[in-house]
């Protein structure tokens, strides 16, 4: 049975559902079960379906443009001529009158990104989630369409390090900025696209996007370093063979005599949401469901002498990931959102939620580190032979410091324009050699944006002291000065604050609101009193980071005519690190540890900021919409919020 035949004979089988209907919409039939009502060859099955219906990793994926160019040119480019060293990133954009669309439904589906079949959840029926992309200076609109059944759940998305200046009501925190979109319903987020780089969204409902909940963002920006052409995002991520609340139900539990359950292993490791696992080794992971070896990996390519640039994503759920091409530099130009003096490195440390775009330039070290949620884009030039192969690997790291994993080794393969494509790298592929710490990001004084912006003085300075305890009920908490936060998916603090109630005794210790004031200039230093590095996050800003160490802060900071700024820094385990940002967006903005786990455990605070002009944000009335059909579907259903709700 061809392709085109199954896909003809599914659209007839659907077509003879069609009376069919849940809350007014025809069911979707994942490809995996039409494929077993048509009986057609498992190999053509999971060769279409397996991974995730998603052309990340396969040699088919499409190159991205230098921008998109649909758009008004001014001077030759749609931001005219605003360059990374003469605009800020963040509050220097253009607006481009431009809208960029997006369509997401949410569903349950089941897939094997390494061979393992699992319950997802996915959009529009992918794995990784869908590109978006856009120009720097766009508008930005994504309806989200919530058909998660088989049980019911709400959602809410999130635009990781999008600023959201005036639209913190789309920035998709349930809770927060929103009450979470329920079964049946739908929400349309709209904001620009600023600044400008590589990121990802992911859902913020809970830990749900540990059950495939995320996708890539890129926003075409001025150019900082020369390439030729640009192999779009690639994702790294821990992945967990059991669902995201069976695993919740361990980490915020309270048996603290199992180690595993309090500090989940995760089984495997993925780039662009593929990789191999042993099936038959089930000594040590969690693999006990239907499982096919040799899943297959990820395959990129590479053409000789050409410059290359790589979007490279955490978009894990705890694990600090090391980075590297055998046989080939990479030259480091830009950390999350910010462009970054490039310089060349062979190691790539990532931390969730850590971004990095790299290019080859000046020799200054030999390793990068990228924690959860963080992002670097780098160059890397093609120096091999046409017909080469070669590894490109992410390694978990490993130690106290760090989240446990079974499988700590991903890999994927890179084919040079006359290497054969159904071959495996040889001896000639040879993995660099790391000798960089395994918890920490790179130094500060090696990190310098391009555009420069110096440590204004403040006199606001807040400390807040990072542990983790059992609460009164025996459970496992993760505390921000003695509190964890909890949060009211009924009642978003912004929607609150719109109305000028900004005060909460009552539950003041589980919202963890920090209220900041009128203060241009605010300071927070994150003291770490736990034995595990925090990869901390804050929403709408980029953060300068005057110091990060061990002990105490002294005071000094580093580089300080132009600290490093970026959306994600690794607190080091029983360190500190120190953070400035300036307040020129109003509203109440998340400050938390982006380790899927340990929010869920708590580990988060709300940066009230200028309070007073809240009430001029505007709010749509769709906001306010979406929380009574959330009041009126939780009115009704008994909701298992056994986590914080982040």
């Amino acid at each position: 049975m061809t392709v085109v035949t199954a896909l003809l004979q599914a659209s007839s089988l659907l077509s003879s559902l069609s009376q069919l209907r849940t809350n007014g919409k025809h069911p979707w039939l994942p490809l995996q079960i039409i494929c077993v009502l048509l009986a057609c060859k498992e190999s053509l099955c999971l060769q279409y379906y397996r991974q995730g219906a998603s052309k990340l990793g396969t040699l088919a994926a499409p190159k991205l443009p230098k921008f998109l160019e649909n758009n008004p040119i001014i001077n030759g480019f749609p931001w005219g001529s605003k360059g990374a060293s003469t605009s800020d990133p963040y509050t220097g954009g253009p607006d481009t009158g431009v809208i960029r669309s997006y369509d997401f439904t949410v569903a349950r589906g089941t897939v094997s990104p390494d061979g393992y079949s699992k319950s997802m959840l996915l959009i529009n029926g992918q794995y990784p989630g869908p590109l978006i992309e856009a120009n720097w200076g766009d508008t930005i609109q994504v309806t989200v369409n919530n058909a998660i059944y088989g049980p019911a759940e709400g959602t809410a998305m999130h635009w990781h390090g999008l600023n959201q200046q005036n639209t913190e009501w789309a920035d998709g925190v349930p809770g927060i900025s929103m009450c979470p979109v329920p079964p049946g319903g739908s929400f349309t987020h709209t904001f620009k696209a600023t600044p400008y780089g590589s990121t990802f969204y992911h859902s913020h409902y809970s830990s749900q996007y540990a059950d495939g909940l995320w996708g890539p963002i890129v926003i075409h920006g001025p150019m900082n370093y020369p390439y030729d052409i640009d192999l779009g995002p690639v994702t790294i991520n821990d992945y967990y063979h059991k669902g995201y609340l069976t695993i919740l139900e361990g980490v915020v539990g309270t048996d603290l005599s199992d180690e595993n359950l309090v500090r989940p292993p995760s089984d495997n490791n993925l780039i662009n949401g593929k990789m191999n696992f042993a099936c038959g080794n089930s000594t040590g992971n969690s693999t006990t469901g239907i499982c096919v070896n040799n899943a297959g990996l990820s395959k990129f390519s590479f053409t000789s002498g050409k410059k290359h640039r790589l979007r490279l994503i955490n978009s894990g759920i705890a694990a600090i990931q090391k980075f590297s091409i055998d046989n080939h530099k990479m030259t480091v130009i830009a950390n999350d959102f910010i462009p970054i003096v490039p310089y060349e490195t062979t190691i790539v440390t990532l931390g969730v939620s850590i971004l990095l775009s790299i290019p080859i330039f000046t020799s200054r070290m030999n390793a990068y580190s990228v924690q959860v949620g963080q992002r670097t884009d780098v160059v890397v030039e093609a120096t091999g032979n046409p017909t080469d192969i070669v590894w490109m690997r992410s390694t978990i790291t490993s130690g106290a410091c760090t989240e446990p994993a079974n499988q700590p080794y991903a890999l994927a393969v890179i084919y040079y324009e006359d290497a054969n494509t159904n071959s495996a790298p040889g001896n000639a592929s040879v993995a660099q050699i790391d000798s960089t710490p395994p918890c920490l990001n790179d130094p500060l004084s090696d990190t310098v944006p391009m555009y420069p912006i110096a440590a204004a003085g403040t006199n606001t300075t807040v400390t807040m002291n990072v542990a983790v305890a059992v609460n009164s009920t025996g459970h496992i908490v993760w505390t921000i000065n003695d509190s964890a936060f909890r949060a009211d998916w009924n009642n978003p603090i912004l929607l609150l604050a719109k109305s000028g109630n900004i005060s909460y005794p009552a539950v003041d210790a589980d919202w963890n609101v920090y209220n900041m004031g009128t203060n241009t200039t605010v300071r927070v230093v994150v003291n770490n009193l736990s034995p595990t590095s925090h990869p901390w996050h804050l929403h709408g800003h980029e953060m300068q980071v005057l110091s990060v160490g061990y002990g105490k802060w002294g005071g000094a900071i580093t580089n300080p005519s132009n600290p490093e700024r970026r959306d994600v820094q690794i607190v080091p385990a029983s360190g500190y690190a120190v953070f400035q940002w300036q307040q020129n967006n109003p509203g109440v903005w998340p400050f938390h540890c982006h380790i899927a786990w340990h929010v869920s455990g708590g580990l988060y605070a709300n940066i009230m900021e200028r309070p007073t002009d809240i009430k001029n944000v505007l709010i749509p009335s769709t906001a306010y919409e979406n929380c009574r059909n959330w009041a009126d579907y939780s009115g009704g259903n008994l909701l298992p919020q056994i986590d914080s709700g982040l």
